[in-house]
């Protein structure tokens, strides 16, 4: 009997030690995911940094503008950068053939839990489109779009209306109109509308779905950027966080 006690004790020891280790794998595999990621992302943050400090206006229509001239050396998918003050938000934004493949990887094309910041393969960087819609994963360390839900907050979002778009060709000012959290049920990522009535009422809907206060007004003549990522918020699987700006077109 006490044999058979001491085997179930040594047992449940070797399960609770199985468990330990895993968890500590896994804790490392996690924090090693985030710091390569951190440590990848930083070097092209110096060198976009350094190329805008050295940049010349862009005289040519169309012509690829200096800032970027370098990063497309490392990759032609690079159509612009995305900037958010009091974030991390400061990314390459990737583009593909589909909504898939820079999901889990990196501007490097390598594969990455924290994937890319990436614009909808139905967006034309030459030529806006009246919503043009840019992806990233929420991750938990901040990274990626991990801290737009701060604009969820009245407080945050009254000192941070604002924010940075470039694309390789132009460069603009955001101006926030909406932010909520919904589902995938809810269709925000049309891209092209039939007509100006039914863009105007698009633009209605999302604006009444704000959860934050904004006197900002929007019509059928304005172009405007969509932010979205995953959210658990209101749904744990469809769940989506969603934020709209204005484009302004910086001189």
């Amino acid at each position: 009997m006490r044999k058979k006690k001491s085997w179930i004790q040594t047992f449940i020891l070797i399960i609770c030690f199985g468990v330990f280790l895993f968890s500590v794998i896994k804790i490392v595999t996690i924090y090693y995911d985030y710091s390569k990621n951190e440590k990848v992302m930083k070097e092209i943050q110096v060198e976009y940094q350094e190329n805008l400090q050295n940049s010349e206006p862009v005289a040519a229509e169309n012509q690829i503008r200096s800032p970027f001239q370098s990063l497309l050396k490392i990759n032609p998918d690079i159509v612009g950068w995305l900037t958010i003050n009091h974030t991390k938000v400061h990314y390459p934004i990737l583009q593909s053939s589909d909504n898939e493949y820079y999901l889990k990887r990196n501007y490097k094309k390598e594969e990455s839990k924290a994937g890319s910041i990436f614009m909808d393969y139905r967006n034309q960087v030459d030529t806006l489109n009246r919503q043009t819609i840019i992806y990233g994963h929420e991750m938990k360390d901040g990274s990626m779009f991990g801290e737009l839900k701060k604009f969820l907050d009245e407080d945050f979002f009254s000192q941070n209306k604002h924010f940075q778009y470039d694309t390789i060709y132009e460069s603009y000012n955001v101006e926030i109109f909406s932010a909520y959290v919904t589902t995938t049920d809810f269709h925000y990522i049309q891209t092209d509308f039939a007509s100006d009535e039914e863009y105007k009422q698009f633009l209605q809907v999302i604006k009444e779905n704000s959860e934050v206060q904004t006197d900002v007004q929007v019509n059928e003549k304005d172009h405007i950027i969509t932010l979205s990522t995953c959210n658990n918020l209101s749904d744990p699987e469809e769940g989506r966080l969603v934020i709209h700006g204005k484009l302004k077109k910086n001189d």
